[in-house]
């Protein structure tokens, strides 16, 4: 893994677009069908859009019917990291970006094989390097 990515605030808002900011940096999310990557079928490979790091492969999309980008696995294990979550009454699985510290999304036990898991991932946390 790169050395950590460490920036002020007045940074972050200065390199990311409003909606950028509010998702990886305030914990936000985009609404559901609305997000750039939500059905795009494209080749490549998907880094985070706070620091590039390289988070999922597009083989490893699939179509969950939530309305935002899902992955089965992350490109390596030590790509993202994960932290309970327990905001909004719900008990869940936040995934952040392991070098940046960015908020992408959640991940959920309920995705196909062979892992089992759904990286349910905000299209503003990613870029599309599309080969």
């Amino acid at each position: 893994m790169d050395e950590k990515v460490r920036k002020s605030e007045a940074e972050w808002r200065r390199e990311l677009t409003p909606e950028q900011y509010h998702i990886l940096r305030e914990k936000g999310t985009e609404h559901a069908f609305t997000g750039e990557y939500a059905h795009t079928k494209a080749k490549g490979v998907y880094r985070c859009a706070g620091c590039g790091q390289e988070l999922f492969a597009s083989d490893t999309k699939f179509e969950s019917g939530s309305g935002w980008p899902s992955f089965y696995q992350p490109a390596a294990p030590d790509r993202v990291e994960s932290h309970e979550d327990t905001s909004h009454g719900m008990r869940r699985v936040e995934v952040v970006c392991s070098r940046c510290d960015s908020h992408l999304g959640h991940v959920f036990p309920d995705g196909p094989r062979p892992t089992g898991l759904r990286y349910c991932i905000n299209s503003a946390s990613l870029k599309l390097e599309e080969k």
